[in-house]
């Protein structure tokens, strides 16, 4: 959605008009769910996020100033409400090793990968990401899926570039040993 499309809508919204803010919240409802959920890794818990997300931004729809985009304003909402959950709930997230990844491992699944069709693919990385921490798998989303620029990722996670440029970096390491655990069976057999 383009930016003054969004200025558009929320300039209504804060007007009172709740048909704008529902236009808001159905074009980004998969988003915010999906960034909870990579984050929560759990469909119930993700969904009670994004519930909260949308109510914490109608009621400070007014503090919004447009001095960033308003989807990095939201996900940095989505992403400050899964670390409170997951604070408040304090439980662990399942984390995959990387002591096995090699650069080979990677070119690997990338030969494995070619193989697929595109939306086989795309549920295969999917179901890898869930295994990522939260942190990680919310980061890679971001960067890969909605193309965000690095710079605009450290606002919403208020993680210095470098350190997103090395959570990348560990992310994609470890979704490599990932992929390949869960290809090399099926290319064998």
């Amino acid at each position: 959605m383009k930016t003054n499309q969004d200025q558009h809508y929320i300039e209504k919204a804060k007007k009172g008009d709740t048909k704008a803010f529902a236009f808001l919240v159905d074009q980004y409802k998969n988003m915010v769910y999906t960034l909870a959920f990579r984050m929560l890794k759990n469909k119930e818990e993700a969904e009670e996020v994004a519930q909260d997300v949308f109510l914490k931004v109608y009621n400070g729809l007014s503090t919004f100033k447009g001095d960033s985009k308003f989807s990095s304003w939201l996900y940095r909402i989505t992403y400050n409400r899964s670390l409170d959950y997951i604070k408040k709930h304090t439980r662990e997230v399942k984390t995959a090793p990387i002591d096995a990844y090699t650069e080979r491992y990677v070119r690997a699944v990338e030969d494995i990968l070619v193989g697929f069709e595109a939306e086989d693919r795309k549920n295969v990385v999917k179901k890898a990401m869930d295994e990522l921490s939260g942190e990680d798998s919310f980061i890679m989303t971001l960067y890969y899926f909605k193309e965000l620029p690095l710079s605009e990722i450290a606002d919403i996670t208020k993680l210095t570039k470098s350190v997103v440029k090395v959570r990348l970096f560990r992310g994609r390491k470890k979704l490599a040993v990932l992929l390949k655990n869960r290809l090399e069976p099926e290319t064998i057999g």
